[in-house]
């Protein structure tokens, strides 16, 4: 049994329920947060300017203090906070950019992307995802004593390959270094990881904000890239966290699996401008193909650090660590919770009950909860990996690497905007690098762009989701789609004849212009056909044409309806309209 693979681990039990705020009324419940909080949400607009890039961890460091808590049962949890995430979601946009706030968030983001690597970071390990429990592991990974660590190659190339298109600065010489801590995930007691000397450091990621967010481009600063490896993974019996659960296991196939964590300067003021940087790390890095950014599998990791200030004063409020995200919704919806939380305690006075911590994101609560204390630097001991030599660079091989870069995301946007698209457009075509590479496969084959666009977004993404497919397992190729284009444009069929055929064009990928001629659906655009047609249609109607001729110049409509059912649907619609009004009036 997988079961039997896992190995034991003694764990202490975290309480079931507890809440970290206080209640201002005496009640128990999370709706006793202000019921007008989410009026006092970030004073900036909802996507304002940021403010000059800080220093890293420029955020206060308070040491911690105790933290009272409050028991609650967990139906009231989830109705109060329904109600909560209810009323922000009814008004959050329109009252986020009408400001009036106190005070504002200032927001950062550790990321920890896993490398598509074929092996683990410092062995021959496989690194794949979804294997039985513990069964990629050998001693380097376990920790045994003795067992030396191999670079993989290919994680350097991975770090200088996201550094280069986070613009940041390639170190030509960096190093690994040991950052020790406890947790029986690590069976070594340390993680190999780099501390003073990332591969790459001050950069910068550029985003095209949603109109939710009054759109407009905005750049946020990219601290530092660094290569990592991930540790082991606790699986909690008897529940799925480790509150409740009667024991926990740990899986160490995990377990040296190469990341590169990203930091971001403490640039974003907002939970959707915090979303909208992680989906734009995201796509950055499916475009780079470094990792697939899965956030479902924990291929990418978002952990959220955050603190309140005043508006308008430049020191930084006491850090709060945010984990346990596993989509941007939920990212945005902690942000927002951690930050009226805080305000709240504020407010109140109680401002030295924000203590440096981490905390988890409870989906079903819709809440945070205190997880531990948050480690300084200094509990980490870092030091240098004596196993491992310094990574020697030279510009040659940066080079190399750069010159393999793919276009990247807001690359690709900027082309698109030279060909005509909207911006709403341009963000739905490259949120996908498989949909952005079948877009311009299209107009590689002459296919129309807005006509291509419009196919694309519409229709064809209905089907994939209808299908629970991805573009490319598509049988409709972009040639094909490119030829159904032509075919209406041309004037051969019309676009209602044109979705007609796309069902089985979508099941069999069957050239649009066979399938055309095999039911006899190509468009009549003769115009001697057109007019006897319509000659047919003023004669059988002599009343409804005398009556057009006398004013009720309504009736084009029933004429043309008449005429497209004479033909079948067939007829060319703009040339029959033009000759239609020729004879109304003639």
């Amino acid at each position: 049994m997988a079961s039997a693979r896992l190995v034991r681990a003694t764990m202490v039990a975290l309480p079931s329920a507890v809440c970290v705020y206080r209640c201002s009324s005496g009640s128990n419940s999370a709706s006793a947060l202000r019921p007008a909080f989410h009026r006092r949400f970030v004073a900036v607009s909802a996507c304002a300017s940021a403010e000059g890039s800080s220093p890293a961890g420029g955020f206060t460091n308070n040491s911690p203090q105790p933290v009272s808590s409050v028991r609650i049962s967990r139906k009231q949890q989830r109705a109060q906070s329904a109600r909560v995430v209810s009323q922000q979601s009814s008004t959050r946009v329109t009252e986020e950019n009408a400001g009036g706030s106190e005070y504002e968030a200032v927001i950062g983001i550790e990321t920890h992307v896993q490398l598509a690597t074929a092996t683990k970071a410092f062995c021959s390990c496989p690194s794949q995802y979804g294997s039985e429990p513990n069964a990629n592991v050998c001693p380097i990974c376990m920790g045994l004593p003795g067992c030396l660590p191999v670079l993989n190659e290919k994680c350097v190339e991975f770090g200088v390959r996201l550094g280069l298109a986070l613009h940041s600065d390639i170190a030509l010489k960096s190093k690994f270094d040991r950052k020790q801590y406890f947790y029986p995930d690590l069976p070594k007691g340390y993680q190999i990881s780099q501390f003073d000397i990332p591969i790459a450091s001050n950069g910068f990621l550029e985003v095209d904000l949603p109109v939710e967010c009054g759109g407009g481009h905005k750049r946020f600063g990219i601290t530092r890239v660094h290569m990592e490896e991930d540790a082991g993974k606790l699986i909690h019996a008897g529940a799925d966290q480790l509150s409740g659960s009667t024991h926990s296991q740990v899986d160490l196939n995990r377990a040296g699996v190469p990341l590169l964590e990203i930091v971001s300067e403490p640039d974003m003021r907002t939970g959707l401008e915090a979303a909208e940087y992680a989906a734009e790390l995201q796509r950055t890095v499916r475009y780079l193909g470094v990792g697939n950014g899965n956030m479902q599998e924990g291929s990418m990791r978002c952990d959220v650090n955050i603190s309140v200030r005043p508006k308008g004063r430049a020191q930084f409020g006491t850090k709060v660590e945010i984990k346990n995200m596993n989509s941007f919704s939920a990212m945005q919806r902690a942000i927002e919770y951690e930050f009226e939380r805080q305000v709240q305690l504020i407010d109140e006075g109680e401002g030295d009950k924000i203590v440096q911590e981490t905390r988890l994101w409870e989906e079903a609560a819709q809440r945070t909860t205190t997880m531990r204390k948050k480690e300084g630097l200094a509990d980490y001991r870092y030091f240098p990996e004596p196993d491992l030599p310094e990574v020697i660079l030279n510009e040659e091989y940066i080079e190399s690497v750069r010159a393999t870069l793919p276009e990247l995301p807001n690359e690709k946007r900027r082309r698109y905007e030279t060909l005509g698209l909207s911006m709403q457009d341009i963000l739905v075509l490259t949120n996908d690098i498989d949909v952005a590479a079948y877009f311009d496969a299209v107009l590689e084959k002459g296919g129309d762009v807005k006509m291509a666009a419009n196919w694309i977004m519409g229709d064809i993404t209905a089907y994939l989701k209808n299908e629970k497919q991805s573009i490319t397992e598509l049988k409709l190729t972009p040639p094909t789609l490119a030829e159904l284009i032509g075919l209406i444009k041309d004037g051969t069929i019309s676009g209602k004849i044109a979705k007609e055929i796309l069902p089985e064009l979508l099941e069999s990928g069957a050239s649009a212009k066979s399938i055309v001629e095999k039911k006899g659906l190509l468009q009549i655009s003769d115009v001697a056909t057109i007019e006897k047609m319509i000659d047919e249609v003023l004669e059988k109607n002599s009343s409804q044409l005398e009556a057009y001729r006398g004013g009720k110049t309504k009736l084009q409509g029933f004429f043309v309806g008449q005429v497209m059912k004479a033909s079948g649907g067939k007829v060319n619609p703009a040339l029959m309209n033009k000759l239609l009004i020729e004879k109304l009036n003639g």
